[in-house]
């Protein structure tokens, strides 16, 4: 009993000294993460742990139900298709021709109003923002630079980044995308509660502007920007902007650094559903246009969707691109799987959201599991064709 007693008594005087130093050195934030996360048994970000953050609620207004295929959910999911699913695990899969539901798959107690995660969508959505702001003359343009906005950017190349490179993801930040290390910055932005304060202290150390390098510090810089230039916290824009608007059905929640009145995590962190995520592909595949409304510039949607640089076709401002089995597509990513795909040539929409990200190699910055739903769902609309005809 003594040595219990001597044992829990140095325990805690060791966990209180880690404390403190974790403290001092400015590392406290991991203090959160393993709160929220490792304790959890997760090494990284998961689906439902924007119930465990502070978040700002993306308002909906009237709802615009999507139109339901007569045929819905009839043509039954190929053999492929169901064994991605449950490796992936998988919590959602709709497909959207012609502006109707034809397939809608929920696993997991997932439905079609249950809120996930979207992680790295969000920086599409961000570009939207951007969009939407140098329409109504709030920002300049592509070309304005980030010092006009925040002159005490820090770097060798600080006065010269556009917001255009931050969107095109060429700012030259100094920033890793390390997800599994607790050390790593982006470990640090996503548990750090004061944003702003970490993003301002990184530099601006390579010139902006000459090739594409994938950034998640870039983006959030950029919803800075956007937050200065309008006066109105993010989510907030967004929802009068676009949520609203589209009419989704659900309101979204995005995560935020500290409440009340902290910044979004723009980079990642919008949490709803694949219904109302497709709207955002549904705007782009209309070049902005929603039900007779020009909500975007048609020009920036291009733009968007059109790689910035040749020798990186996967990227343009805020969005990826390919091309699989001659179709070119454009689409959201997300960091565990999560994609809005949009196949303009056949008005076709594909939405996937889940637990797991297929494989990603180093030769192809497409993961294996877009080429899945991609070449999957053309299979079940195959078979869909052949039953109508």
């Amino acid at each position: 009993m003594k040595f219990l007693k001597k044992f829990f008594k140095w325990f805690a005087i060791i966990l209180v000294s880690i404390i403190i130093l974790m403290y001092i050195f400015d590392v406290d934030y991991l203090l959160r993460a393993v709160r929220t996360i490792y304790f959890r048994g997760y090494t990284t970000a998961f689906l439902d742990d924007y119930t465990h953050f502070p978040n700002r609620e993306i308002k909906n207004g009237v709802a615009q139900p999507w139109n339901i295929s007569k045929d819905y959910n009839k043509i039954a999911t190929t053999e492929t298709l169901d064994k991605t699913h449950k490796e992936l695990q998988t919590v959602a899969f709709l497909i959207i021709k012609n502006d109707s539901i034809v397939h809608e798959s929920y696993f997991d107690g997932y439905g079609k109003d249950s809120k996930s995660n979207s992680f790295s969508m969000a920086k599409s959505v961000v570009t939207m923002a951007l969009g939407k702001a140098i329409m109504e003359g709030k920002i300049k343009s592509l070309d304005q630079k980030v010092a006009d906005f925040f002159p005490e950017l820090k770097g060798a190349f600080a006065k010269e980044v556009t917001v255009g490179d931050l969107s095109s993801m060429a700012s030259g930040l100094s920033w890793d995308e390390k997800y599994y290390s607790p050390f790593s910055i982006v470990t640090r932005a996503y548990f750090d509660d004061n944003l702003k304060k970490v993003i301002l202290g990184l530099e601006i150390n390579e010139k902006p502007g000459q090739s594409f390098k994938y950034l998640s510090g870039a983006t959030q810089l950029l919803a800075m920007c956007i937050e200065k230039a309008t006066g109105e916290y993010l989510s907030d824009y967004v929802s009068k902007h676009f949520w609203q608007p589209l009419g989704a059905e659900n309101n979204a929640l995005w995560q935020l650094d500290h409440e009340p009145d902290g910044i979004e995590k723009a980079y990642c962190c919008i949490a709803s559903n694949a219904r109302d995520f497709a709207r955002l592909g549904k705007l782009y595949l209309n070049n902005g246009n929603w039900k007779g409304t020009q909500i975007l510039d048609s020009t920036f949607v291009q733009k968007c969707i059109t790689p910035r640089f040749p020798e990186s076709p996967e990227y343009g401002y805020g969005f990826w691109m390919h091309t699989i089995n001659n179709k070119n597509l454009f689409y959201l990513r997300g960091h565990l799987g999560q994609f809005v795909i949009v196949i303009p040539e056949d008005n076709l929409i594909i939405v996937r959201l889940g637990h797991i990200k297929g494989l990603q190699t180093e030769t192809d910055p497409h993961s294996n599991d877009l080429y899945t739903y991609v070449e999957e769902s053309y299979k079940m609309l195959s078979v869909r064709q052949q039953t109508q005809k």
